[in-house]
Order: C-alpha cells, then sequence, then structure tokens
C-alpha cells in the first residue's frame, strides 16, 4: 500500500566539526529554553496552589452589633474584607468598620464640630 523509497547507496557526508560545534549549541540551548519553561510553569502552579492554600474562607456566623440609643444606619458598604456602616447618632455623623471574615469590630469614627 505503501511505498517506501529505497536508500540510496551514497553514504551520509560526516559533519564537520564547526558543524558539530553549532549543533551542540543549539542543543544546549534547546535544553536550556525548555528548562526556563518547565521552571516557569511550576513557579505559576505554585503560585496557584499557595493562595488556593493560604486562602481563609469568610465567616458564615451570626454578630449583633449594637448601636447607641436612637442610631440610625444610614448606609452600607462593603470594600474588600470591610464592611462600613455609616450612622446617624442624635445628629452627629459616625463611621464603623467591620472585618468581613470575622464580622469583628475594627475601628470607629467619630465626626465633631470644632469649637
Amino acid at each position: 500500500m505503501f511505498h517506501r523509497p529505497t536508500p540510496t547507496d551514497t553514504p551520509e557526508e560526516a559533519l564537520t566539526p564547526e558543524q558539530e560545534r553549532i549543533i551542540q549549541r543549539f542543543r544546549r540551548f534547546s535544553s536550556l529554553s525548555m528548562l526556563v519553561m518547565v521552571l516557569g510553569v511550576a513557579a505559576i502552579f505554585g503560585v496557584i496552589g499557595y493562595r488556593m492554600i493560604r486562602a481563609k474562607p469568610i465567616a458564615t456566623g451570626e454578630m449583633t452589633a449594637l448601636l447607641p440609643k436612637g442610631a440610625k444606619i444610614t448606609a452600607t458598604a462593603v470594600s474588600g474584607d470591610v464592611v462600613v456602616l455609616t450612622l446617624d447618632v442624635g445628629g452627629a455623623i459616625e463611621i464603623r468598620t467591620f472585618d468581613a471574615r470575622t464580622l469583628a469590630p475594627a475601628g470607629r469614627l467619630r465626626f465633631a464640630e470644632e469649637p
């Protein structure tokens, strides 16, 4: 079915020393290139694995935050790992922040007029 060409009677010519050096240099370059590529792919997979292991799950529990008497929530926002509440406490504005992962209070910012 398939026809194979018959080998010619002329033997292949031997390579010159300069041609051998060029082939060796090409083989070294190819090996080095392959090594760099394998190290790069391994580094990418290493970073992905590290971030997956290091990632902490977001808290799924409940929490009741106590607000001052008469306080009203005027705005809420989520930015990254922080939940921000803007409160109106008796006419004064107050901002409270909570860690989104643990729901623990992270800070409080009160505003007052200068005397």
